[in-house]
């Protein structure tokens, strides 16, 4: 009953306000890291914000899955989408997504294991079962199973459950033994949590998860999106919320600069294509 009131919530808070307006209205879908409940609570004061500085109306879309939230992406529904690097290439190849804004601080995935596990290094793994968010999560999965299979030279098996948090807790209750996440996820967790997980290894840091606009978003539009997103970080609460959805330290981001170089990794061998 909580977890269905609190989902309600969410689902109102998303709503456009002053929908009777004839405010130009945008839909926003986020990368699932989280559950539904937790998007809605972390975007939904940066979506207020977004209103009162653009003078727009954003409806957030609540997506459970990650394959789920790549079709829709693919598909080109949401106007705005904030997802990984990798899925920036895809969008950008399939729908011409255009990146507005990121972090400053590198996309940095990490392997866990149970603290008091056997498994004490990589080689250990050989063998075992392994737990990623999904095919295409970048850091989390895709850039890791990457690293570890060509790089370290491990042979494992890899299953998909669906979120950062659920790879934890697979991880915590011996169900596989060890997984990917990222740093952003991980101290989001309780601290009960963290000092039951060990990071085995970290991949090397590559810019982070862009917010990214559909090509039928307006230029003026995007640049006033932007422009109210880059003064956010200007004032104590206006970091703090960014900082709730992963866009600390925000900066413009530029896809030449920043994620067309991703293509040299040569990661489509590990993704799974819609």
């Amino acid at each position: 009953m909580l977890f269905r009131a609190l989902l309600l919530f969410c689902l109102l808070a998303s709503l456009p306000v002053n929908a009777q307006t004839s405010r130009q209205a945008f839909t926003l879908s986020v990368v699932p890291q989280f559950t539904p409940v937790d998007i809605g609570l972390r975007w939904t004061p940066l979506l207020r914000h977004l209103e009162a500085e653009t003078g727009y109306t954003f409806q957030l879309r609540l997506l459970e899955k990650i394959p789920r939230f790549e079709t829709d992406f693919l598909a080109g529904i949401p106007d705005l989408v904030y997802l990984n690097p990798y899925h920036m290439l895809m969008a950008a190849e399939a729908q011409g997504f255009i990146p507005l804004v990121r972090g400053s601080d590198p996309l940095i995935g990490i392997l866990v294991a149970e603290k008091d596990s056997p498994i004490k290094t990589l080689q250990d793994l050989n063998g075992k079962r392994l737990v990623f968010p999904a095919p295409n999560a970048f850091g989390a999965s895709l850039y890791l199973r990457a690293l570890l299979t060509e790089k370290e030279g491990l042979r494992f098996s890899s299953d998909f459950v669906g979120s950062h948090q659920n790879v934890y807790r697979h991880v915590l209750i011996g169900e596989a033994d060890a997984g990917g996440g990222i740093h952003a996820t991980l101290d989001k967790e309780s601290v009960a949590i963290q000092n039951r997980l060990r990071v085995l290894y970290t991949t090397p840091g590559v810019p982070p998860h862009p917010l990214a606009a559909h090509p039928r978003v307006s230029q003026d539009a995007r640049e006033k999106i932007r422009a109210a997103l880059l003064k956010l970080d200007s004032t104590p609460g206006g970091r703090k919320i960014l900082a709730d959805v992963e866009l600390d330290k925000v900066i413009s981001a530029d896809f030449a600069r920043d994620y067309l170089p991703l293509t040299k990794l040569k990661l489509k061998h590990y993704s799974v294509s819609k």
